[in-house]
């Protein structure tokens, strides 16, 4: 375990030379500190809380100025105090560390560091100076004898790295701020290309995205977290028309050769995301797809009035754009096998499957349903194509939807679309515990649904097969379980029945057809999930893995940022038949492991704003029809919205006995 020789966190001043350590247990906790990457030890670590010094021999003064120089990097300019600031600090520590005379000495540099902390603008400015003042005020005896002899400082080695909240938020690590900066200043296109760098969906996801970015927004603690989703909606959304950007296999920088063939399983979220990446690397894929059109579950299980198909459309043809072909009506063990795939000469092979089977109540009487009985992911499908004018799908009377997922919600809005004359939603937790995204569950408010918490199907009533009603149990909650969530348990006697036409069962799906996927050689675990390691290989080399079919049912972001990792690591795997190391992944997983992005807000200068919402069509209205419920904000929106981004972005760096690795970020 990594020994903190000296430091100062939070303010607390830790120095183990002398046993002055108030909090050494809250030290002696960091995890994975103890090397960076195999055999390279981490001297040092710097942030916007304070620093932690490993090895007494670290250079302070090298340290400090690569952490300010990023800082004086990433500086917007917008104020005085951090564009000049961390400019000025950094000019004369790099004097210092190169045994010259400095244009400042530390108590000038403290009054600029203070500066920067009292009147900068944003987050970068207001704590980039944490650790500096920390270091002067404290071990400045060290700082000064260091400088003393006026000799040149050996150079260090590690790294330094920008995020923010927002960005460590979202699984495809997008660079939040940048691309609302990039609104701000009116350039939208510019904005849309920070997205494009991770995925080609923008404008699906600014639709249906679950916003952990904005959960993360430390704007909420002044009024209400930015409307990161909205603007990314609307950004997408300005390149339609005239003023769409075009896809050409001219984007693509270095062509492969006719031979560097990647073949990706599934056209859905997680593949279309492999493939795009893959492709702009110069690879040629194939995408075989078991159904007839490209989206998978974005496509069949995302009702139209959330995400209209022309724009999923719109995105998904993107990878035919850039050299992509489609292969429909192909299905891993029945059209196909893995061994056929290399035996037609990929090189590597990325399953995006997804999940869609639909799982069981597991309650009496369901085996027996046969009319008015669905599972939520079939029930989806059929609603797809009843709107889509492939088969009619017919509803009245009262419907039961199990479950509050997002699947859950769409299923219970679509039923209303539908011609239900009531639906109701049953959940054997509170409303609290709904899974479903938030905005969802209002939505549904709104449209009348019922909602029906701390119950439980216990059986399914049935009449010549025909669904008739449920019964249903009370529920209580109870102690907490490991995660911290209370427990339920049925309240003995409390059962009742609630007359239906129609049952759907959302509570959840699994891989379809695992037996033949295992026989391919692909493993899964007890989760009924495929097996992968860290870089998403799977039990069969050359075969990766991502999306729902790995994590379980899982959002749309999630499945894009999968593709991304798989799509790196696929190409390593190819060109050099390893995994690389990934710096900023590793940078990303010490602020994670330890909690060092602080759960608060730094203090800056802003006026109250609530956010804009997207305008939607009166509850009324939409609740019969399958048009977009949701529109587009205004440019004056979008400016207004992007200007109440706070710009909470934190550098943190560390030093390391050795050089870092170089590999993809």
């Amino acid at each position: 375990m990594a020994q903190v020789a000296f430091g100062v966190w939070d303010g607390v001043v830790h120095d183990a030379r002398n046993m002055a350590i108030d909090a050494q247990p809250s030290i002696s906790a960091l995890k994975n500190f103890d090397e960076f990457d195999d055999g390279n030890p981490i001297r040092a670590f710097f942030g916007d809380r304070g620093f932690f010094v490993f090895d007494e021999t670290v250079s302070l003064v090298d340290a400090l100025f690569h952490y300010m120089n990023k800082a004086a990097e990433e500086s917007c300019g917008a104020c005085t105090p951090c564009r000049m600031g961390t400019m000025l600090v950094r000019d004369a520590l790099d004097a210092m560390r190169r045994g010259i005379d400095s244009p400042l000495d530390f108590d000038e540099i403290e009054i600029l560091g203070e500066q920067m902390t009292e009147t900068s603008l944003c987050g970068l400015g207001k704590t980039c100076s944490v650790a500096l003042l920390d270091v002067i005020r404290n071990f400045r005896d060290r700082i000064e004898k260091e400088v003393a002899a006026k000799r040149p400082i050996r150079a260090q080695h590690g790294m330094a790295y920008m995020t923010a909240p927002c960005i460590e938020a979202c699984p495809s690590k997008i660079n939040v701020p940048r691309y609302i900066d990039y609104i701000r200043d009116g350039k939208p296109e510019n904005s849309l290309g920070v997205l494009l760098q991770k995925y080609p969906m923008a404008a699906t996801c600014g639709r249906v995205c679950v916003r952990y970015c904005e959960e993360a927004c430390r704007r909420k603690f002044v009024d209400e977290a930015v409307g990161i989703k909205t603007l990314k909606r609307y950004v997408a959304d300005q390149q339609k028309g005239p003023n769409a950007l075009k896809f050409t296999r001219d984007m693509i920088r270095k062509p492969l050769a006719d031979g560097m063939r990647v073949a990706v399983v599934g056209a859905g979220p997680a593949g279309i995301s492999c493939a795009y990446h893959l492709l702009l690397q110069g690879y040629h894929v194939d995408l075989f797809e078991k159904h007839e059109q490209a989206g998978g579950m974005a496509q069949i299980g995302i009702p139209s009035y959330r995400l209209p198909k022309d724009t999923l459309a719109m995105e998904t043809d993107i990878i035919a754009a850039l050299g992509g072909r489609f292969l429909f009506g192909q299905q891993l063990g029945r059209d196909f096998t893995v061994e056929d795939l290399f035996a037609r000469g990929y090189k590597a092979v990325f399953l995006g499957l997804g999940c869609q089977a639909g799982t069981a109540l597991g309650v009496e009487g369901e085996e027996h349903a046969r009319d008015g009985y669905h599972r939520g992911i079939d029930f989806l499908l059929k609603v797809h194509d009843h709107v889509a004018g492939v088969r009619n799908l017919d509803l009245s009377g009262e419907v039961v939807v199990v479950g509050a997922g997002n699947v859950a919600m769409d299923c219970v809005r679509s039923a209303v679309r539908l011609g239900a004359d009531n639906v109701h939603v049953v959940y054997r937790r509170t409303r609290g515990d709904m899974p479903a995204d938030d905005e969802e569950i209002v939505a549904a408010d709104h449209e009348g649904i019922h909602l029906h918490t701390l119950t439980n199907p216990t059986r399914i009533l049935t009449e010549d097969g025909k669904v008739v009603g449920v019964e249903l149990v009370k529920m209580e909650q109870t102690e907490p379980d490991d995660s911290g969530r209370r427990k339920v348990r049925p309240i003995p006697g409390t059962e009742y029945t609630i007359p239906c036409d129609t049952i759907v069962a959302a509570i959840g799906q699994q891989v379809e057809d695992e037996a033949m996927v295992e026989s391919d050689g692909i493993a899964f675990n007890r989760w009924k999930c495929v097996e992968t390691d860290d870089a998403l290989l799977t039990s069969r080399p050359g075969v990766f893995a991502g999306g729902d079919c790995v994590t379980g049912p899982s959002t749309l972001i999630y499945a894009m940022s999968a593709g991304l990792q798989a799509a790196r690591n696929i190409n390593d795997w190819i060109q050099l038949g390893t995994i690389r190391f990934f710096k900023r992944t590793r940078m990303r997983q010490l602020l994670e492991d330890n909690k060092i992005l602080a759960n608060d807000v730094v203090e800056t200068p802003v006026r109250a704003a609530y956010r804009v919402h997207n305008p939607a069509l009166d509850p009324e209205l939409r609740k019969h029809m399958f048009g977009e419920v949701e529109q587009t904000i205004s440019n004056r929106e979008a400016y207004a919205e992007a200007q109440r981004c706070m710009r909470c972005y934190r550098v943190y760096s560390v030093i390391t006995q050795h050089s870092i690795p170089e590999g993809a970020t």
